[in-house]
């Protein structure tokens, strides 16, 4: 037995009282002009007024909702493509959050097979160790990972995880259209892949559940586009933990969101990102508020979340 980040990490959310998730996807749209416009004064070159840019969007939507929410989910692609600039914020941005009380969770979705997937889980979930020396490449506490090579690509990153009491979200249902045709697709005995995927996670994680909240160290993606499908996975992985992207923006209410949830409420994260971000079109602040409209979004998020939970509770 074990006490992991995915433990760790429902502890949180009872603590806050609220089952959602600050996603940051710092895309260009995304991320306020004045921003990047602040970069450029600061700093004569590029890299370091993107860094300055990337940083600021991040620590002003953490600074302003950490005590609300018990964790972030970095969006890592939306880092990389500003190259050096974008991982050095990437990196201060995990330290700043973990700073603010707050668990980081790296939206990799990383896969391989062997040493490679050792050295992912490495770079996120511990240390890096170079002759005497050991440092964290990006402090993470929990990583996704997709989980088509098999076992052999999950085992590495398992192990790491439980090492460091870490934790794994395995892409299981994702929340776009298409998704269907690989992770619906059923096979000879009538399962879908998606299913048979749950029916290995469980097994994957049993070696590896926490005594307080009977949950593995291994959670799943499962996302509130598709309620129907969450219902059926949660009966399939009743101690596993869901990552649950597709709320807001992508057209999951609150209802929808709750549907993978275990029957006490507890066991799922919601994750929101430009709902959040670009909450000041909603709620018509000035763009330089962005970040207090994203308080008040992340407030009303959890006021309709809660009030989800006990509808479905009757």
């Amino acid at each position: 037995m074990t006490k992991h980040a995915i433990d760790r990490l429902q502890l949180r959310i009872n603590e806050v009282g609220n089952p959602a998730c600050l996603g940051l996807d710092p895309h260009v749209v995304t991320v306020p002009d004045f921003l990047f416009e602040e970069g450029k004064v600061k700093y004569d070159n590029l890299s370091n007024s993107l860094e300055y840019a990337l940083f600021e969007f991040g620590r002003r939507l953490i600074d302003a909702t950490a005590d609300l929410l018990p964790a972030v989910k970095l969006q890592l692609a939306f880092y990389e493509m500003y190259g050096v600039a974008g991982m050095k914020a990437l990196e201060r941005t995990m330290l700043h959050a973990r700073e603010k009380g707050m668990l980081v969770i790296a939206d990799a979705k990383r896969g391989d097979i062997g040493s490679t997937c050792e050295a992912y889980a490495q770079a996120f979930l511990a240390e890096t160790r170079v002759g005497d020396h050991s440092f964290r490449a990006f402090p993470a506490d929990i990583m996704t990972v997709q989980p088509y090579t098999g076992w052999d690509g999950v085992k590495p990153f398992l192990d790491t995880a439980v090492e460091n009491d870490a934790g794994l979200f395995l892409l299981c249902r994702t929340s776009n259209p298409s998704a269907s045709d690989l992770q619906g697709l059923k096979l000879a005995d009538g399962r879908t892949v998606m299913e048979v995927l749950a029916d290995l996670i469980t097994q994957w994680g049993a070696n590896s559940l926490s005594e307080e909240y009977n949950l593995s160290a291994l959670g799943a993606v499962v996302a509130a586009t598709y309620p129907e499908e969450a219902r059926n996975l949660r009966s399939l992985m009743p101690q596993t933990f869901f990552l649950v992207p597709g709320y807001g923006a992508q057209g999951a209410g609150p209802d929808d969101a709750v549907a993978g949830f275990r029957a006490d409420g507890s066991g799922a994260i919601v994750s929101a990102s430009r709902s959040m971000a670009t909450a000041y079109k909603k709620f018509a602040y000035p763009i330089v508020d962005f970040d207090l409209a994203a308080r008040a979004e992340v407030l009303e998020m959890k006021e309709k979340l809660n009030l989800a939970l006990q509808h479905r509770a009757i």
